[in-house]
């Protein structure tokens, strides 16, 4: 069987609209050991063009991980999963909500529109950094990511 792992510099796109978030989500990111890289999205539209563009584009350029906010301006999160399951033509990247919602009906929305995780929002830097090392730990160094040569 094939497996992928993502090679450094792992490039993750956080489509986040609050400025706090993106800095400490980047700040996190800062305390593991893998070099990352973010592309920032600021509302559910400008992710929809992102993914859209990339349709036709070298496998390499793909991002390795998406961090994905719920509460978007514009167009929300879940118009982002539908965007990824009916519009790309391309396998997706791991997509993990990182949502303030602690709902029960968001967080089986979310799964039922194949949302690979669901994570609250951290309320501390310290809590950051730590959901930080166990996204590295799982999504970057441990799961098998789709091969590359699946998205040509």
């Amino acid at each position: 069987m094939n497996s992928y792992t993502p090679e450094e510099p792992i490039e993750i796109v956080l489509i986040e609209d609050n400025p706090g978030d993106v800095r400490l989500t980047q700040e996190a990111f800062n305390s593991v050991e893998s070099d990352v890289t973010f592309q920032v999205v600021t509302n559910g539209v400008e992710a929809g063009r992102y993914f859209s563009e990339l349709d036709g584009s070298d496998p390499d350029d793909h991002p390795d991980l998406v961090l994905l906010d719920l509460n978007l301006p514009r167009s929300d999160g879940f118009d982002v999963l539908d965007i990824l399951a009916e519009e790309i033509e391309y396998p997706p990247p791991p997509v993990l909500i990182l949502s303030s919602s602690e709902s029960k009906a968001d967080i089986i929305k979310s799964y039922e529109k194949a949302a690979n995780a669901y994570l609250t929002k951290p309320q501390s830097p310290t809590e950051f950094d730590s959901m930080a090392q166990a996204i590295e730990s799982f999504w970057i160094d441990t799961a098998q990511h789709a091969p590359v040569e699946a998205c040509a």
